[in-house]
């Protein structure tokens, strides 16, 4: 078989394998390259919010029909709400039932947690502190910052009003899809980088946590790794076989994309490329617009298993017998605490600081256990919340009859010849 290097997936795999060498060999030089990746995450965030905010207004505008907006945007939430509700329940049984907390010292852990704490305290998980969270200070402010829900609100906003100008927005929508155009290809730009970030991020992990960690992570990522993967398939794959397409076939076409969250950790520099992919596969426009960047925000299935299951992990090596109602009112908690965690290395760590604050049950010094495995946790949920994205989004478009099957199956085959 014949390995193509100027494969981008070839480039990302032999950079984390260079990566894995690098830091246990060199594991000080490894541990300082971190900036690589970093460097990465940052430039693919510099063109985050335009890119969202550019594809939605498109994909609203475009539509015309604001019932359809309003039916498409309805049944994602409906969708997420419930898919992210079974990925919680999940964690919830596995550590329930196999108890990875149990005999660990939980006194042990004397590691600084106060960076966390003090983002979770700042960053208030209210009901109506969450709700006040979506509308930005001001137009240019929201794309400035570049969070995730401020952007999602005002394009949804500009997409609607667009739409109900009708022919008279036509020049603005035409300019709109050249400008996105203009950032997708900065985005392929940037993608040239990505194998170098690769090997900064694995050289840092590795160097960091010693060769040792890739082998022995502890019984709760084995866990939460076997939690996702029965997720993938049984829950997922499910999905998907009712909506008839195959969810094996489906992550082999995204392959490239898996490689770059498995590289750098985070699902958003994945996130400009599933546009383009998901188009290609068949899934129209418009609802690839309002779908995935939504769901960057409301189906974050990976974290939502991480939550629950480290929740539960911290009170079982705290001693902290929860009882059943106990275990469901964590659950409500952590549907309102999931939702608009960034797909950013460490927002999930960040996250369970909140709710454990807002669950006193738990202690909350306990995630100090957590600081060893994380980097690799946020792996795991990064690659879960880029598949589980990419299904809802095949998933409302075969709902909605605008999915193309026949450029679904030379999407497929042109992937696997």
């Amino acid at each position: 078989m014949k390995i193509n290097f100027k494969s981008l997936t070839t480039q990302v795999v032999i950079a984390i394998v260079l990566g894995i060498v690098f830091g246990a060999l060199f594991p000080k030089m490894g541990s300082e390259l971190k900036v690589l990746s970093d460097i990465f995450v940052k430039m693919i965030k510099m063109v985050i919010a335009p890119i969202i905010f550019l594809t939605i207004v498109v994909g609203i505008a475009g539509m015309g029909d604001m019932k359809k907006v309003g039916r498409i945007g309805g049944k994602a939430l409906l969708y997420f709400e419930i898919v992210s509700t079974i990925s919680l329940a999940i964690g919830i049984l596995f550590a329930t039932i196999f108890k990875p907390g149990a005999g660990v010292n939980a006194h042990s852990a004397n590691a600084d947690i106060s960076q966390f704490t003090k983002q979770a305290a700042e960053g208030s998980h209210s009901f109506m502190d969450f709700i006040m969270g979506i509308i930005p200070e001001n137009f240019i402010g929201a794309l400035a910052n570049g969070q995730l829900l401020p952007v999602l609100f005002l394009a949804v906003l500009f997409g609607i009003a667009l739409a109900g100008l009708g022919e008279r927005s036509k020049s603005v929508i035409d300019l709109f899809e050249k400008l996105s155009e203009t950032f997708f290809r900065i985005v392929n730009i940037i993608m040239y980088y990505s194998p170098i970030a690769a090997f900064g991020a694995i050289s840092y992990t590795i160097g960091q946590f010693g060769i040792g960690s890739l082998l022995s992570l502890g019984k709760l990522f084995g866990l939460t790794v076997l939690a996702m993967a029965v997720f993938i398939v049984v829950i997922l794959g499910g999905i998907a076989k009712f909506y008839r397409f195959n969810i094996f076939k489906f992550i082999s076409y995204i392959k490239d994309e898996i490689f770059l969250v498995l590289g750098t950790s985070s699902s958003e520099s994945a996130l400009p490329k599933m546009v383009e992919k998901l188009e290609t596969y068949g899934c129209s426009k418009s609802v690839v617009g309002l779908v995935v960047p939504t769901g960057y925000s409301f189906n974050l299935d990976g974290t939502s298993i991480y939550l629950s299951m480290a929740a539960l992990f911290i009170a079982q090596a705290f001693g902290v017998d929860l009882s059943l109602g106990q275990e469901l009112t964590l659950l409500g908690v952590l549907m309102l605490t999931s939702k608009g965690a960034a797909g950013v290395t460490g927002s999930g760590f960040v996250t369970l600081a909140a709710t454990l604050a807002a669950f006193p049950s738990v202690p909350v010094e306990g995630i100090a256990l957590l600081l060893g495995v994380d980097r690799f946790m946020s792996t795991a949920r990064a690659l879960t919340n880029l598949i589980g994205n990419g299904v809802a989004t095949v998933v409302v478009s075969k709902m909605e009859n605008e999915f193309d099957d026949k450029a679904a199956t030379k999407s497929s085959l042109s992937k696997t010849a």
